[in-house]
């Protein structure tokens, strides 16, 4: 498939934007309990702003992906069987609870204005976080079926799919959260770090898996299949065409062979070990500037990785609209 650089931006900033709320509110959860120190407000305030921002970062991204933005409203009327339309859904829904979740701790707001003593600091804070965890896995699932429900691209259609877009939004939001909190609450640098580190590792892990499960696929179609003609040996000489069309554009990536496997080591040196040498360096020297270049790092790494993962799903009609002349 030719990748759509504007899905890259929209799929990549708001899987940041999501481990980056879903790593504030896990810090704030374990320091009510006690088993962390308790950041100042001022941390999830700030820290919600920046994660509000990727999410509206990648929807205005979305946006260049439209013929028509005037009518993006219509994406959302097919919620009963369109995992696009979910997500058209779910998204706005969360950013509106992590601009409440952010705007609640600046305020410092307790669930007593709403007549409910409970003594516990930040309560309202932590019932509309609540609201947004499933919100944000939720997203995910919705972002990830978008692909893995189209059954004749057989490298997206497999419930890896969805756990890799689940895996590298957390790992990138909790090493942002890493900077961050090298920036805002030096105390929470080694707990991000640490699970950053676990989050890389298993996204590594299932990565891996999905590259080798595609090479080993065995594909449904064929030039006998495309064209409904059962002999066994097909040679095609022409597409149609004596140029290029809509289909020779917008269903191949069009890369050389050579660019395209080295896109592949490319996001993986970038992704994966790269990222998590700095962080160690980072995590050691408590350097904000070489954990925020981490992320920088990886993010490049993840748009290198989200190219090649539109680029590898080989569309059956390329079978047929594969030679010019």
């Amino acid at each position: 498939m030719q990748p759509a650089f504007s899905v890259i931006f929209l799929t990549t900033l708001i899987g940041a934007g999501q481990g980056l709320f879903l790593a504030l509110y896990t810090v704030q959860v374990y320091s009510t309990v006690e088993l962390l120190p308790a950041p100042s407000n001022s941390f999830y305030a700030l820290g919600s702003a920046v994660s509000l921002g990727l999410l509206i970062a990648g929807l205005v991204a979305s946006f260049f992906h439209l013929g028509h933005p005037e009518r993006a409203w219509r994406a959302a009327a097919r919620w009963r069987t369109s995992w696009l339309s979910r997500e058209v859904i779910v998204l706005p829904a969360l950013m509106v609870v992590v601009a409440a979740y952010g705007l609640v701790n600046h305020l410092n707001l307790r669930l007593d204005v709403l007549g409910i003593e409970t003594g516990m600091a930040g309560d309202l804070a932590l019932v509309i976080g609540a609201g947004g965890v499933p919100l944000a896995f939720l997203l995910f699932l919705c972002t990830g079926m978008i692909y893995a429900c189209i059954k004749f691209l057989q490298e997206w259609a497999t419930w890896l799919t969805v756990v890799n877009y689940t895996l590298f939004g957390l790992a990138s939001g909790f090493l942002l959260a890493t900077a961050y909190a090298a920036l805002k609450a030096p105390a929470l640098i080694y707990f991000y770090g640490a699970w950053t580190v676990i989050i890389t590792l298993a996204v590594w892990v299932t990565r891996a898996a999905s590259l080798i499960r595609n090479r080993r696929i065995k594909y449904k179609s064929s030039i006998q299949t495309a064209i409904g003609v059962r002999h066994a040996r097909i040679v095609q000489k022409s597409q149609g065409f004596m140029g290029g069309s809509f289909n020779t554009r917008d269903f191949f990536h069009g890369a050389a062979p050579y660019l395209f496997r080295s896109i592949k080591w490319f996001f993986l040196a970038l992704v994966f070990p790269v990222p998590l040498i700095m962080l160690y360096t980072g995590m050691i020297d408590r350097s904000a500037p070489m954990l925020f270049a981490a992320f920088g790092v990886q993010y490049l790494g993840l748009l290198a990785e989200r190219w090649f993962f539109f680029a590898q799903a080989n569309h059956p009609q390329n079978l047929y609209y594969q030679t010019i002349s």
